[in-house]
């Protein structure tokens, strides 16, 4: 007798200490690569993965500015991150990074990252959350509409290099 029906895959989101970073900042590598082409160009992305990516700058964000990091696993795999933290309005949080490689896509993962990522703020006395999205990223802006997101505001950012930032600011009220 064959038995066919599928486990259910273990999801796992865990706090990211100093000794994570060199993953994250991988992982981070293959998700821009895949996902960004046609939003931002090739230079831009390798540049911007090179400053947002930098081991120092994620060492600095983590312990300087006291961005927390959080990392999604499934079935013990690596697959996806985020970093959030207080901003200097009271009770206002960032939502810096939520990523999560292209083949999960789809199957509430980003979801349960996002979630994870509000408890986790409305734990700490966060009364909202915001973010930047790339304008032309559709498929992002389209997620974080789904959650409760609105668009508050529409800014240009000189990252340098020649290179801009074309973003929405969103935001959600945390209940």
């Amino acid at each position: 007798m064959e038995c066919n029906h599928k486990t259910t895959p273990r999801v796992e989101i865990h706090p990211a200490g100093e000794s994570d970073l060199p993953a994250l900042a991988e992982l981070a590598g293959v998700i821009w690569r895949q996902h960004y082409p046609g939003i931002i160009s090739q230079s831009q992305i390798e540049y911007m993965l090179g400053r947002m990516y930098a081991l120092e700058t994620l060492r600095t964000e983590l312990n300087e500015q006291q961005i927390r990091f959080v990392r999604l696993l499934v079935d013990g795999q690596f697959i996806g991150f985020a970093s959030f933290g207080l901003i200097s309005e009271f009770g206002v949080f960032k939502l810096h990074k939520c990523y999560l490689l292209q083949e999960f896509h789809g199957q509430g993962l980003g979801s349960r990252l996002l979630q994870h990522c509000e408890t986790e703020v409305r734990r700490l006395g966060g009364r909202k959350l915001k973010l930047a999205v790339n304008k032309q990223n559709f498929k992002a802006i389209t997620a974080y509409r789904r959650h409760g997101f609105l668009v508050e505001d529409s800014v240009v950012t000189d990252f340098g290099a020649g290179f801009v930032m074309d973003d929405y600011i969103m935001a959600k009220e945390l209940k």
